[in-house]
């Protein structure tokens, strides 16, 4: 029999997943409530877990570029620019400038579309159908451009060592103008339909609460850290690519509700749409690739901001053709501790959009567990190596 309390209700643990309807990928969820106020919330990963840090041991170099571009679908850009970035630093290999925009070029449309499926998400979390079919519209305009550009709208397989493989034309460049001014016009839409719209004030404002203090005691990153007040972005930090020869500010709220999560990444859909037209206008001559030799024993560790935030890559390489080491650090995986503070004190209703808030990626974050004897293991390396676990 399920705990009252001295008000009447019942205490009572609720489950949601790994598979629900309000998940986009595996992941569960275990919510004490009193009532319909969360109370407790507790949680775990490891549904969709790959191996791929493990099979980039295992392939050469040429492989990994298209196997760290899988890692996700709406970060399938980030994943491999910071790969090759990290190769290129131990190799001191030098990229050409044009191949440095075209990759900022890249990284760009990609947040755009990233966000632009996030407010699609979490309109349709919260029941605001018209909005999600309105910015998945919009948002196949830069899917189309993509596969205008590379061939492809999800894996454009456009990073590799020492620049890039597709060059960007002048009749390309004069397209790709066109379909941002024409998505600037939608961007407005969008934002005035989410920050205009009463029932999207009444189920995101004061909804899945972070605060400041939380949101850097426990290592949040991208729009969920800014949407709190925390003013770091990797682009503006580290200036990687061809950032630094931008000026960028990093978009900011202060509440740390839905609402502010909202607005932070329709204030980064319009910075990303003037500075891919700035990029474009700006694209210098040259080549795009440079040859390199043998890559040397070394270490690298780099940052890049991937449309959910703050993305690490480790690399350590051996001399050889393989890999001695790959390690990566999604921004899901940093975020997901900041859920403990949303869901506290939430509606059982607003469960949905709040998971939704921070832009989850389950599949990027998962790690393996190992469960011996009905406990959770340590692995070592030396036991990892082997598979003797």
């Amino acid at each position: 029999m399920a705990e009252v309390n001295d008000r009447g209700f019942a205490k009572l643990k609720v489950p949601i997943g790994p598979s629900h309807p309000a998940l986009e990928e595996p992941a569960r969820f275990l919510f004490e409530v009193e009532g319909e106020k969360v109370i407790d919330v507790d949680y775990e990963i490891g549904y969709n877990h790959r191996s791929i840090e493990r099979l980039c041991q295992e392939r050469p170099f040429s492989k990994i570029v298209y196997l760290v571009e899988r890692i996700c679908g709406i970060c399938s850009h980030a994943h491999p620019l910071n790969h090759v970035e990290r190769v290129e630093d131990i190799a001191d290999i030098e990229v050409p400038e044009r191949a440095k925009y075209i990759r900022t070029i890249y990284a760009e449309l990609e947040r755009i579309h990233s966000h632009m499926l996030w407010a699609g998400i979490a309109g349709e979390e919260i029941g605001y159908h018209s909005l999600f079919m309105y910015t998945w519209r919009e948002r196949e305009k830069v899917m189309d451009l993509f596969e205008m550009l590379s061939g492809n709208r999800v894996m454009h397989g456009c990073n590799k060592i020492g620049g890039v493989k597709w060059n960007i034309s002048d009749e390309q460049a004069r397209s790709a103008l066109g379909v941002l001014s024409y998505l600037d016009t939608a961007a407005d839409k969008i934002t005035k339909s989410v920050l205009k719209d009463s029932s999207i004030a009444e189920r995101g404002k004061g909804v899945g609460c972070l605060s400041k203090e939380d949101a850097i005691r426990l290592g949040a990153v991208g729009p969920n850290a800014r949407a709190s007040g925390v003013a770091e972005d990797t682009r503006v930090m580290c200036k990687y690519a061809a950032y630094g020869d931008f000026d960028l500010e990093p978009q900011i709220a202060k509440d740390g509700d839905v609402v502010a999560q909202a607005l932070v990444r329709l204030a980064e859909l319009k910075q990303s749409i003037r500075l891919t037209e700035e990029l474009i206008a700006n694209l210098p001559d040259g080549p795009i690739q440079v040859e390199y030799g043998e890559i040397p024993p070394g270490r690298s560790v780099g940052r890049v901001e991937a449309p959910r935030g703050e993305l690490i890559h480790y690399t350590e390489t051996n001399g050889t053709r393989f890999f001695e080491r790959i390690k990566i650090r999604a921004p899901t995986l940093a975020n997901i501790p900041s859920y403990v503070p949303k869901f506290l004190g939430c509606q059982v209703a607003d469960i949905p959009i709040i998971a939704a808030s921070i832009d989850p990626c389950f599949s990027c974050s998962d790690r393996v567990t190992v469960i011996k004897d009905g406990k959770r293991k340590i692995v070592s390396a030396q036991e990892l190596k082997t598979g003797r676990i």
